[in-house]
């Protein structure tokens, strides 16, 4: 009985699938070959992407967006006016200049509602340069293999198959078409930054082609890191919209009456300004682009970065000279100071040397010298003290005076030792950077190499 129970249920399992199979092929015109082996009609011919000037999307959601293209970028107009996602405009534009036909499964259909195209889950209406009305694309359900879509257009009564990863690009809802940058500025501009977060104040301010840390120390700073803030800030994206018109009793529930965090950006005379409040979900935060009334969701990493200290933006590298523009260094160590100068190649094409000029002028050995100021190039602070008090360098143990770029620039480092510990002095900081003994004392020992 079992075994009569089991093949029933593949024989119908088996009429079905072959039901499907009659249900998408039975009209196909005779003649058209296997489908595999014949290029396939495009859905639009001779549509080219950059020539649609209007988009209006009508996504699964129910939700309706009109875009247009204005000076060659993407605008939404309704239902709010704001830029669009050029990316994922174009999504849809690009798509619709390549979307095939995979097959015509109904030249003349009796009731569109066997496809789900009487009242199509998603539709794309649209105009190209020189089009006077709307051209159409309609979607409706998969086919039972899901593989495909059953999809029309406007202008013909013929049911036809597009391939249903297309779905994605086209089921859009007003959200996804819209821009999701919420800062605006020019960021070659920026010239200064302030950030209060966690009770602490940070300031930054462009000297040149360096930022300096402004409060609450003034240092350098860190070129990268100081720009990669900056760029966090430029690319940081609305996770949602929460609220167009926040009345005070929303700022109050999204944390932002009293921020978690604040930001201003200075580029010239402009201005902007982003405000961080309480913690949402999915690992999100509250803000608000304080010369827009909505609130948004971004991501919370963002929030961390903003509450990261000074010490985390101070520029590590203990030297800025590096071994192929240094002209001249010395080394003194107690009473003894020794200096290496850079020798220029006697002609074009000739490699450079190092000489000891002091104590005992003589050649010094090109590699070993190269290598001793990699070394010293490559040390790095690990952390930061306040005061030089107790970091030995009331007695130096070691002080660096370089000349670098053709004798353009100067630098002068001084290094103490307590214990096991090493620290070194911080041009224009009253403080002292820690930093890695075993590399110290590395490079004592190249430099004892080259005085034998």
């Amino acid at each position: 009985m079992r075994g009569l129970k089991s093949t029933l249920f593949f024989i119908v399992a088996l009429g079905g699938l072959g039901a499907y199979i009659y249900f998408v092929t039975w009209k196909t015109p005779e003649g058209s070959g296997d489908s595999t082996t014949k290029p396939k009609d495009k859905v639009f011919a001779s549509l080219a992407a950059d020539k649609i000037e209007e988009l209006k999307v009508s996504g699964s959601a129910g939700e309706s967006t009109t875009l247009k293209k204005e000076n060659g970028a993407w605008q939404m107009t309704q239902p709010v006016a704001a830029k669009a996602d050029e990316t994922e405009t174009s999504g849809i534009t690009s798509a619709l200049t390549s979307l095939e036909i995979s097959r015509v499964v109904d030249e003349n259909p009796a009731n569109l509602n066997d496809y789900g195209l009487s009242n199509p889950r998603i539709e794309i209406d649209f105009k190209a340069a020189g089009d006077k009305d709307y051209r159409k694309l309609l979607l409706g359900e998969k086919t039972p293999t899901g593989a495909d879509l059953f999809a029309k257009r406007n202008d013909e009564k013929k049911v036809f198959l597009v391939q249903a990863f297309q779905e994605a690009t086209f089921d859009k809802k007003t959200f996804d078409l819209r821009d999701k940058v919420l800062l605006k500025f020019e960021r070659d501009k920026v010239d200064g930054i302030d950030v209060t977060a966690g009770g602490k104040a940070l300031a930054f301010a462009k000297d040149g082609g360096d930022w300096k840390i402004t409060k609450p120390v003034q240092v350098k700073g860190d070129f990268g890191t100081v720009e990669g803030l900056i760029g966090k800030l430029q690319n940081a994206a609305m996770k949602s919209i929460v609220a167009d018109q926040p009345t005070p009793a929303d700022l109050k529930k999204y944390g932002l009456d009293k921020p978690e965090a604040t930001v201003n950006l200075a580029a010239g005379s402009a201005k902007a300004t982003l405000i961080v409040g309480g913690k949402g979900e999915n690992n999100a935060v509250y803000a608000r682009d304080m010369s827009k009334p909505m609130v948004v969701t971004l991501d919370a990493s963002l929030l961390d970065d903003l509450k990261k200290g000074a010490d985390d933006y101070r520029r590590k590298d203990l030297f800025e000279f590096r071994a192929y523009n240094a002209t001249r260094v010395e080394f003194t160590r107690g009473a003894q100071t020794i200096v290496f100068e850079r020798v220029k190649g006697a002609k074009e094409g000739d490699a450079d040397k190092w000489r000891r000029a002091s104590p005992n002028a003589a050649d010094a050995d090109r590699d070993k010298v190269d290598a001793l100021l990699a070394k010293l190039a490559n040390m790095r602070a690990s952390s930061f003290v306040e005061s030089q008090a107790k970091t030995g360098l009331d007695k130096p143990a070691l002080v660096v005076y370089a000349k670098f770029d053709d004798g353009k620039k100067e630098e002068r480092i001084s290094f103490g030792q307590v214990d096991k510990d090493v620290y070194a002095t911080i041009p224009g900081a009253s403080g002292a950077a820690k930093t890695d003994a075993a590399d110290f004392t590395e490079a004592l020992k190249s430099l004892d190499e080259l005085v034998k």
